[in-house]
């Protein structure tokens, strides 16, 4: 594949960001006379864009099929529109496909855009999903945090990291009333689950967000066409390896002809 080390001015940050891209060879590329499906996959709270290449087999994976990866660095913003920082989710949502459409030959299509994510990163591919569902086909959750509204009771985390999330949600009752609120936003889709992109969901059983997965998929899994996966695993690179490799063949992405 080809490995590209993206950098541009974000207008929607105000900075220079980073971006990983992965692409299919020009050979692959060219198999087909259409623009490349694009998966957007998101890292967790203490990692970067680089994570996902340094820790699993991404490449080898995604070298079979003829689909664009694009990995963006967002800090510890949990792809949120801060109130006291930069618009993140504006910046993934918005800026990002259209700075990617306009680069490489992506295609703006929904049915050929994915997102997908662990820890962190599994809440912003899930609010992608949720809240813009128009433009998503599927998203795939990782040992997601899918219950970040309940993050100031967890007796885990000090006060800083409380203080921390004042600052980007704006407080425990205004993040609970705002569409950074996965169950809030998951409720409104489930009037209309007709218009929900497919979504795979994975946490492994000795996961500390074992029982957030469980506690999400029990109030929406049914309504909203979700596929569940656990299995005895922990919040590590060995589940997420093994996940990002299930989940890129469950995106029913098309395939690559005559990979090396």
């Amino acid at each position: 594949m080809t490995f590209t080390d993206f950098h541009y001015f974000s207008d929607a940050l105000g900075v220079q960001v980073s971006v990983y891209v992965l692409m299919p060879e020009p050979k692959v590329m060219a198999q087909k006379k259409r623009k490349l499906p694009c998966l957007y996959l998101l890292h967790g709270l203490s990692d970067d864009h680089t994570m996902w290449m340094r820790q699993t087999r991404l490449e080898y994976y995604a070298r079979k099929y003829r689909t664009a990866i694009v990995m963006p660095a967002v800090n510890r913003s949990f792809y949120t529109d801060m109130v006291m920082g930069a618009k993140y989710f504006t910046f993934v949502s918005e800026e990002l496909p259209q700075v990617m459409e306009t680069y490489f030959p992506i295609s703006s299509e929904r049915k050929d855009r994915f997102a997908a994510g662990l820890s962190m990163g599994g809440y912003g591919a899930m609010k992608l999903g949720l809240r813009c569902p128009d433009r998503y086909a599927a998203i795939a959750s990782f040992s997601g945090a899918l219950e970040m509204e309940k993050s100031w009771q967890d007796e885990r985390r000090d006060a800083s990291f409380r203080k921390e999330l004042d600052y980007t949600f704006g407080g425990e009752k205004a993040m609970k009333n705002s569409d950074n609120n996965l169950a809030r936003l998951a409720r409104r889709l489930c009037k209309t689950p007709e218009d929900a992109p497919r979504f795979y969901v994975a946490c492994g059983t000795e996961d500390f967000l074992f029982e957030a997965n469980n506690n999400f998929i029990k109030s929406f899994g049914k309504k909203l066409n979700m596929e569940y996966h656990t299995e005895p695993g922990a919040h590590t690179w060995d589940f997420w390896d093994k996940h990002i490799e299930k989940a890129l063949a469950w995106f029913d992405l098309p395939e690559a002809e005559d990979v090396w």
